[in-house]
């Protein structure tokens, strides 16, 4: 068996040779947690070696972890974080504080255990999952940020037991696998909840606390809602934040209206593991107004360029894209461009009625099997009164957009992670 010897050719086997789901969709889904245990059996059980937080929801969950781990850095510990999918580079998905992992620990991982990979055949997902554990294990960060990739109950990382589980919210999405009613899919988050340990639920739903009540329960695991113990006001980016035992304002240039729940819920799990810990405010307050630089934060309301003005965003869900399209509502510009693409598996129905049919559309597909034809939803919008055109790729879209476009005009791009994460 050859041996890698560079990263490209390592990320190259492992995008070409295992399913993965990002790109491929539902043929790429495993259904149980089989192979993640059987790769970690081989590697040792590392997820056994590091304390842990485990995050799950449908929207808000990269954003809690990534404030959540600036909170804790702030406190001086050494944070690691587990995130899916990545933007830029494989390495985003493990990282300690804001050090991404080691293309050569990548690399002597793929070589060391290739013959395991072989024989099991994980997914994509699971071979990333079972890396970062291994690489956690290694390093040895003071507590590590598990999110969860999809759902729950069945999601690769859900085989850590953590100090402490997170649930931020519950709505709609990849309904094919996890249900099509909110309480169902609020019992395939719930799947984290481990016997013993709290969970910290960030909003409080009539559909979903009877679901999380009960397995809370059954499971003997405290019960605790962010939205009931934090209070967070804004005007603009200064920021007012009030729970029991903290009191504090920042300046928070990365802040959005959306985000007031997830700084809500990571702060109320803050707190939780800090209870036997006396909080240094001042240094929290500075690692939130630093925090996309602390923790390597990408793609949610990245503004980048100002004249025109540019927004990325990877809201991809109604509830998420909602919100976002009420902030557009808000904003001072001549005109707006829309550069736009989805995954093939994404209900059109339930979103297109949310976009502003005033702005002006560049469609594209992001360069990935699993997105959606360009010229079907060009032709979709079009019935829905969306006028605009297709383009061969998302940078092409935003090029045309941005020809288009004066100083005082506004560029939204956006509709997936997958077309933010080419151009960010």
């Amino acid at each position: 068996m050859s041996t890698f010897r560079s990263y490209s050719a390592v990320l190259n086997y492992l995008y070409t040779s295992l399913p993965m789901f990002q790109r491929q969709g539902a043929p790429a889904m495993k259904k149980d947690l089989t192979n993640i245990r059987k790769l970690c059996d081989a590697l040792g059980n590392p997820q056994d070696s590091f304390r842990s937080i485990h995050i799950a929801g449908t929207n808000g969950k990269g954003s809690t972890c990534h404030i959540l781990s600036s909170l804790l850095q702030s406190q001086g510990y050494s944070v690691g974080l587990y995130t899916s999918p990545h933007y830029r580079d494989f390495r985003e998905r493990a990282k300690i504080n804001n050090v991404l992992m080691s293309k050569k620990f990548i690399i002597d991982f793929v070589n060391r255990h290739r013959s395991i990979i072989e024989e099991i055949r994980p997914s994509f997902f699971e071979i990333t999952v079972a890396l970062a554990f291994q690489y956690f294990k290694e390093k040895q960060p003071d507590i590590v940020i598990v999110e969860v990739g999809l759902g729950g109950r069945l999601d690769s990382t859900n085989i850590i037991t953590p100090e402490l589980s997170i649930i931020t919210n519950i709505s709609l999405d990849h309904t094919q696998f996890l249900g099509n009613t909110i309480a169902l899919i609020a019992g395939e988050k719930a799947g984290i909840i481990k016997k013993d340990i709290p969970v910290l639920v960030g909003e409080r739903q009539d559909e979903t606390t009877p679901v999380f009540t009960k397995i809370a329960r059954e499971r003997k695991a405290s019960i605790f809602y962010a939205e009931e113990t934090v209070k967070v006001q804004e005007a603009g980016n200064i920021v007012e934040l009030a729970s029991a035992k903290s009191k504090f304002s920042a300046r928070l240039n990365w802040f959005m209206d959306y985000q007031v729940h997830n700084l809500k819920t990571a702060w109320a799990g803050f707190e939780i593991l800090m209870a036997d810990v006396a909080i240094d405010i001042e240094s929290a307050t500075t690692f939130l107004e630093e925090m996309p630089a602390r923790t390597y934060f990408l793609g949610r309301w990245m503004e980048l360029s100002r004249q025109p003005k540019v927004i990325a965003e990877s809201a991809h869900n109604e509830a998420g894209l909602r919100i976002v399209m009420d902030k557009l509502k808000t904003m001072k510009y001549r005109r707006l461009f829309m550069v736009l693409g989805f995954s093939s598996d994404k209900d059109l129905d339930s979103i297109i009625n949310l976009f502003p049919k005033q702005a002006r559309y560049f469609w594209a597909k992001a360069n990935i099997p699993r997105g959606m034809n360009v010229q079907y939803l060009a032709a979709y919008a079009r019935i829905h009164q969306l006028e605009g055109k297709a383009y061969g790729s998302v940078r092409k879209a935003l090029a045309a957009a941005k020809r288009m476009a004066r100083e005082d005009d506004l560029i939204y791009v956006g509709g997936s992670i997958f077309v933010v994460a080419e151009v960010v």
